[in-house]
């Protein structure tokens, strides 16, 4: 079963994303933490996330780039969940990090995606809403823009669930069978 929660920055995806975990049931919980700690801002919002799911049970894994390599240990895939915050940061990682063509970007992505569905029986994708704002950018911004836009949509092709989360309340946008995801 496959996730994906999208929305705006502070939008209350996190925590929304945190909830639909814990309401799979699943006893093997997976935080898959995508943004790298840069500065000031970039610690703290660690600090608070971990803040936010302190006593929930997650396992949490750092996972910049490339996450058809992450392991999550040995067992069945029955009973665990997977929570990827955040696909934005992810985008960013694979593109300046990674590297590679538009093309091998999203291969990799995808690959990445696949991978987790094998080792759990959820898989929760986070990702931002950033296409709103209307501003003019670099073209490096540009093509991260567009490769993030093309992740968000090929991702929202692949789930089962998707929801977006506006001021905290997470809106139905496709739930192909609601009777095992039921957020609303």
């Amino acid at each position: 079963m496959l996730h994906l929660i999208i929305g705006g920055s502070a939008s209350g995806k996190s925590a929304f994303g945190e909830q639909a975990a814990l309401d799979t049931g699943a006893e093997t919980r997976y935080y898959l933490a995508a943004m790298h700690p840069w500065g000031k801002e970039g610690k703290e919002r660690v600090i608070r996330h971990r803040k936010q799911r302190s006593g929930k049970g997650f396992y949490t894994i750092e996972a910049y780039h490339h996450l058809e390599k992450v392991l999550l240990g040995a067992g069945e895939k029955e009973g665990r969940v997977v929570l990827l915050e955040c696909m934005s940061n992810l985008v960013a990682n694979e593109q300046f990090e990674a590297g590679g063509s538009d093309k091998e970007i999203l291969q990799r992505v995808k690959r990445g995606i696949r991978h987790l569905q094998t080792c759990a029986e959820y898989v929760i994708v986070i990702t931002n809403e950033v296409f709103s704002d209307g501003n003019v950018y670099e073209e490096q911004t540009r093509r991260y823009l567009a490769l993030l836009g093309q992740v968000n949509q090929d991702l929202a092709c692949m789930a089962d669930q998707v929801t977006e989360v506006v001021y905290g309340i997470g809106v139905p946008v496709k739930n192909i069978d609601s009777s095992l995801w039921n957020f609303v």
